[in-house]
């Protein structure tokens, strides 16, 4: 699942290609969805991934909108992702079904009773916490992996506090710090941001890093002109802490009630 510098698209089973970095809109509030949409179509993103929970669909329909009247863009030109289900495919709504928080334990619940296969796995996948069998799994049965959080998720401390989470049930982890990554940054005359995502998409997996700063959304996207070399990726490989650098998990929100066989991913 190697990503070469010029690799920009990753291939579904069923054929469709989806753009290798997305841009995340967890925690981005309406008042900056023009900016930071506008930012990411004039950087090259066109891949965009949604959810009912981040609470801002509606704007960020209206500013996609916006851009498919003005003839810059045309929709069919753009990846978006939504919560779909077969029905939808069937419709021709939506061109591929893919999951989020699975595991290999719910994956094959899912294969053995989809009419569609799953297409994608979308999870927590960072530096320290790399999922490597997870991975696998996904690849034997031609299913790609889109990372979220994959600068780490620097937000997240913040938000638990706001929900009143239990922020003692995150491991306090910060991978754009790491001496490691900050070496290798400096090597490549790249940010710390970067080579994180060009480990992940050197490894054939979508990323789909969120920020509302305009500097940081063309950064983010500005990664394809190097490659890592053996010793770079064997370096951050070693930083994989397994399940002890997860950031996120339902634990951590209150009132969750845990049902034991789902908890790992």
């Amino acid at each position: 699942m190697s990503n070469k510098a010029g690799d920009t698209h990753i291939s579904f089973w069923n054929g469709q290609k989806m753009p290798i970095v997305g841009l995340g809109t967890w925690q981005a509030p309406d008042a900056v969805i023009d900016s930071v949409i506008d930012t990411a179509l004039e950087a090259g993103y066109r891949h965009i991934d949604t959810a009912y929970v981040y609470g801002n669909e509606a704007a960020i329909g209206k500013a996609l909108k916006r851009w498919f009247d003005s003839g810059k863009i045309k929709r069919e030109e753009l990846f978006i992702v939504t919560k779909s289900m077969e029905a939808q495919v069937d419709a021709g709504k939506a061109r591929s079904i893919g999951l989020s928080n699975f595991n290999a334990r719910q994956i094959k619940r899912i294969v053995k009773s989809a009419r569609i296969p799953p297409a994608n796995l979308q999870v927590e996948l960072h530096v320290f916490f790399q999922q490597k069998e997870l991975v696998a799994f996904c690849k034997a049965l031609d299913i790609t992996v889109v990372a979220y959080a994959p600068i780490g998720s620097p937000g997240i401390y913040e938000f638990i506090e706001k929900v009143g989470g239990d922020i003692k049930s995150i491991p306090n982890l910060s991978p754009l710090n790491d001496p490691v990554v900050v070496k290798i940054a400096q090597k490549h005359k790249k940010s710390p941001a970067q080579i994180l995502l060009r480990h992940i998409v050197q490894r054939g997996i979508a990323v789909i890093p969120k920020s509302a700063n305009p500097v940081r959304i063309k950064e983010n996207f500005d990664f394809f002109d190097i490659i890592l070399d053996d010793q770079d990726i064997n370096e951050l490989n070693a930083l994989d802490r397994g399940k002890n650098g997860r950031l996120f998990s339902s634990v951590m929100l209150r009132g969750y009630s845990p049902v034991a066989r789902d908890l790992a991913l």
